[in-house]
């Protein structure tokens, strides 16, 4: 199963992997709430999810670089589980197994330029929250990671 696992640069560079977390994925509940969507529009989807997931972990974590990042992995569909909030995301799942390196298919990242939008949609500035909704996240290999957390990207 794909997740879109949201994260922070700093977490990138943990030898490790990625611990246990809410993740999003294409569930049947997103399936419910987008049914025009095709299979790539529904992971599109879940990784936008993710992304405002990996803002909200931004405010949680001063220290971390101020760029959204999603990362992308293949796990087992026993490591998820459903959620037992009303509130959450319809692609939101319980993420029950740390994701080693090696689940990791690749991640997407905003652009240093996007720091900006991110300090002020941190702050309550909807305009700025708008505008990092519009941009697109940079790919990169799981290879780059560890350079992209020691800040060499």
């Amino acid at each position: 199963m794909r997740i879109y696992l949201p994260a922070t640069v700093t977490e990138l560079g943990d030898p490790d992997g990625l611990v246990a977390r809410v993740v999003h994925a294409v569930t049947p509940a997103l399936r419910a709430a987008l049914p025009d969507e095709d299979e790539e529009g529904l992971e599109f989807a879940a990784q936008l999810l993710a992304a405002d997931d990996s803002l909200d972990l931004l405010g949680e974590r001063p220290d971390a670089p101020l760029r959204r990042v999603v990362v992308a992995a293949d796990v087992p569909q026993e490591a998820v589980a459903p959620l037992a909030d009303d509130d959450a995301a319809p692609s939101a799942v319980r993420l029950l197994t740390a994701v080693p390196w090696s689940d990791v298919a690749c991640a997407h990242v905003d652009e240093v330029a996007a720091a900006e939008d991110v300090t002020a949609a941190l702050a309550g500035d909807e305009d700025a929250a708008d505008r990092l909704a519009d941009r697109d996240l940079l790919w990169f290999d799981v290879g780059e990671l560890a350079r992209l957390a020691a800040g060499h990207e």
